[in-house]
Order: C-alpha cells, then sequence, then structure tokens
C-alpha cells in the first residue's frame, strides 16, 4: 500500500493534481462549518432525523444542511440543473442539435447549466428561508433574515459549483461526484460514533455484526453490477475512398446493467418522502394517515419505494438511450451487429438487450434500497440510517470513477495498475 501512494506521488502531474484535489475539498469542508447568521441551532437540529427531505439533503451536502452553514444547499443545485438540462437535450430539438456540435456545443451547454444553477439555488433559498422561518433567532427580523439567507446560500452555492470544476479540470476525478463523496464519508465516524455509544448502552453486538454484513455485502453488489456490462460486438466493412482502404475492424457497444446509477433512487426517495414532509410542517394536512403510511421503516413505505425505484429506473433509461438514432449511426459508419441486419432489427435488437439489462437493474435497485431499512428493523441499531443506500452507491461508484482515472495516469506512464 505505502509502494502505491508513493508511486502516485512520484508521477510530477498526477502529485499535482492529487493536491489540487484535497485542496479544494479542504476548501469546501470548512465552509461547511461557517453558519449563516441568524439561525436558532437548537431549533434547527430538533427538524432533522424525522424521515424529511431535509434529511435526504442533508446527505449530498455533508451536514452542511444540519448546520445550516453557507454551503447548506452544497452541489445539490448544479446536480440538479445538470440533471435537468439533460432530459431537456433529449426533448428540445435545438439542445440536441447543440449537444452534438462537439466541443463547443458542450461548453454552451455547461455555461447553460450554470445560467439555471443560479437560477435554482435563488430559487430553493428563498424556498428555504420561508420554509425554516421557525428556527430564526427571536432578534433577527425575518425580512433581514430572508435577504441575508438568499444572497448567503446562494453565493455559497455557485462557490462550490465553482470548486467542483476546478476539480474536473485541475484536479483528479469528477469535481461534483467527490464533493458528494467527501460529504458523506465525512460523516461515517459520527455513525461509528454513535454505534459505539449504543453498544455501551446495551445494544447486541452480534446485531452490529449483522449490520456491518449487510454493508459488506451490498458494497460487492453494487461494485459487481455497476462494473456488470453486455458487450455487443459490432463489426464494420471495409471502405475504399480513393486509394486508401478504411475500416474493416470491429469494436463493441458496452450496455450497462444500471444505467441510471443512483438516479432512480434520488427520484423515488423525494417523491414518497414528501406526504410525511408536508404532513410536518403543515397540522391540518388533509391525510395524515398516508404520510404515516409512507414514512421511513413502514412496510407501505419500502412497497411504494421498491415500485418507484422499478419505474424511474425504467423511466430514465428510456429518455437517455436511444436505440434507434444507435443503430442509425452505427449503419451510417458501415458497421452491423453480427447477425443482424442493420437499421430497424438492431434497433429493436438494442431495444429488447437493453430491457433485459434494465429489469435486472430495477430490481437490484430496488432491493439494495429497502435491504437497510429490513437490517435496521431486525438489528434495531439506527447510527447507520444516514449511511443507506444511495450514500453507499455514490460511495462507490465514484470510488470506481476515481481508481479508472488514476489507473489511466499510472498506465500512460507504464507503470503498473493501482489495484494490480
Amino acid at each position: 500500500m505505502l509502494n502505491i501512494f508513493q508511486t502516485l506521488f512520484n508521477i510530477p502531474d498526477l502529485r499535482k493534481k492529487i493536491i489540487i484535489t484535497l485542496a479544494l475539498l479542504a476548501i469546501f469542508r470548512v465552509g461547511a462549518h461557517i453558519p449563516v447568521a441568524g439561525v436558532d441551532a437548537t431549533k434547527l437540529s430538533a427538524l432533522f432525523g424525522q424521515g424529511n427531505l431535509l434529511g435526504l439533503f442533508d446527505l449530498f451536502t455533508g451536514g452542511a444542511l444540519m448546520r445550516f452553514s453557507i454551503f447548506a444547499m452544497g452541489i445539490v443545485p448544479y446536480i440538479n440543473a445538470s440533471i435537468i438540462m439533460q432530459l431537456l437535450t433529449v426533448v428540445v430539438p435545438q439542445l440536441e442539435a447543440l449537444q452534438k456540435e462537439g466541443e463547443m456545443g458542450r461548453k454552451q451547454i455547461a455555461q447553460y447549466v450554470r445560467y439555471m444553477t443560479v437560477g435554482l439555488a435563488g430559487f430553493q433559498s428563498f424556498g428555504m428561508a420561508f420554509w425554516l422561518r421557525g428556527v430564526i433567532q427571536e432578534t433577527v427580523p425575518f425580512p433581514l433574515f430572508l435577504i441575508t439567507c438568499i444572497l448567503t446560500l446562494t453565493a455559497g452555492s455557485i462557490l462550490v459549483m465553482w470548486l467542483g470544476e476546478l476539480i474536473t479540470e485541475r484536479g483528479i476525478g469528477n469535481g461534483a461526484s467527490l464533493i458528494i463523496f467527501i460529504g458523506i464519508v465525512s460523516r461515517i465516524p459520527t455513525y461509528v460514533g454513535q454505534t459505539v455509544t449504543l453498544v455501551r448502552g446495551g445494544a447486541s453486538i452480534f446485531g452490529v455484526l449483522i449490520l456491518l454484513a449487510s454493508f459488506l455485502f451490498m458494497i460487492v453488489a453494487i461494485i459487481y453490477v455497476q462494473e456488470g456490462q453486455r458487450k455487443i460486438q459490432v463489426q464494420y466493412a471495409k471502405r475504399v475512398v480513393g486509394r486508401k482502404m478504411y475500416g474493416g475492424g470491429s469494436t463493441y457497444i458496452p450496455l450497462r446493467i444500471n444505467q441510471g446509477g443512483v438516479i432512480p433512487i434520488i427520484f423515488a426517495s423525494s417523491v414518497l418522502l414528501f406526504p410525511a414532509t408536508i404532513a410536518q410542517f403543515m397540522p391540518m394536512f388533509p391525510f395524515p394517515q398516508l404520510a404515516s403510511f409512507l414514512s421511513p421503516g413502514h412496510v407501505w413505505y419500502m412497497l411504494f419505494y421498491f415500485a418507484l425505484i422499478f419505474f424511474f429506473t425504467y423511466f430514465y433509461t428510456a429518455i437517455t438511450f436511444n436505440p434507434v438514432e444507435l443503430a442509425e449511426n452505427i449503419k451510417k459508419y458501415g458497421g452491423f451487429v453480427m447477425g443482424i441486419r442493420p437499421g430497424k432489427p438492431t434497433a429493436d435488437y438494442f431495444e429488447y438487450t437493453i430491457s433485459r439489462l434494465t429489469l435486472v437493474g430495477a430490481l437490484f435497485l430496488g432491493l439494495i434500497a429497502v435491504l437497510p431499512t429490513i437490517v435496521e428493523g431486525v438489528t434495531q441499531i439506527s447510527s447507520f440510517q444516514g449511511l443507506g443506500s444511495t450514500a453507499l452507491l455514490i460511495v462507490v461508484g465514484v470510488a470506481l470513477d476515481l481508481v479508472r482515472q488514476i489507473e489511466t495516469h499510472l498506465v500512460t506512464r507504464q507503470y503498473e495498475g493501482l489495484l494490480a
């Protein structure tokens, strides 16, 4: 292990990227502990741990929302803007054409994402100020808090977006993913400390072992499925252009088992947690029993959770994977799938294949999502409640991507792989 780290820091370019990445992540963590003025910390802490949307958002901010710091919204507005823009490129022809223009088109879309991030951050900070008006200190007027909150949180979100883009550009790994990753990992010591406290208070050690075994199983399963893919071989015919011959090679198209990643779980969590959150802030909520049934840990919650994940997995795959366009591109460049005629038969083959893969991916995501709740109910240990399926998928996915990028740097300099 020491040799691996020594090898990493022996490469000047890679060492520079790692130092820049660590420095920018350290700035994010410092900012996550600088609170916004005018908030009563005691009242704010009472809102968390009750199975509402605040707990879900706090997961992606690394505890910054619980402290209501200047980075309380973290990278969430930027992630939302990126997802919205990705969906718009599928349904808006102008954006789709812009995306196909190469590097200049992608830069323009990235600029649109930044503008949208600023708008979403301003809107979300405005809503958050009204949502949390009950936790304001008594000596602070609400209009002053509203203006301060909007300006501070919006500026904080823009700064976090800038930090993420700097990491992507000058550091190593995807900046937005690493910011979420470091926020989740930073809370693991807290979970461990809470578990030790429970054991000292009489909790079953056997239950803790079951909990750890379940996390180990989920990590292995996530790695296996995240790396799983179906490779479809594509053969390209030889073409004669002038006096030169082109093509004649073969390649493959990797279709991943889990095309949607963690996004279906995020969508399903947001939809299900709305009733409980609304009921908490609106005592006259018309269906209090519905909010109770859809609270985390309830049987109906797990059933609806599984069904929504299944639906969103197919939905997200359908809008991000276009078998007709893929088949047309292969045909345009003189390629064909072995044993399949070009054109519509190839598109039908891709659609049939991706449907079967998505079925496996949807079942996997559904099972992984409800397993932590089941284990928590069996062991009666809730100290790792924040480290659920969503967090594990993000942590494992980002770690795998980071390892691949480091190995790419090592291989290009004729070093052995990081895991060799």
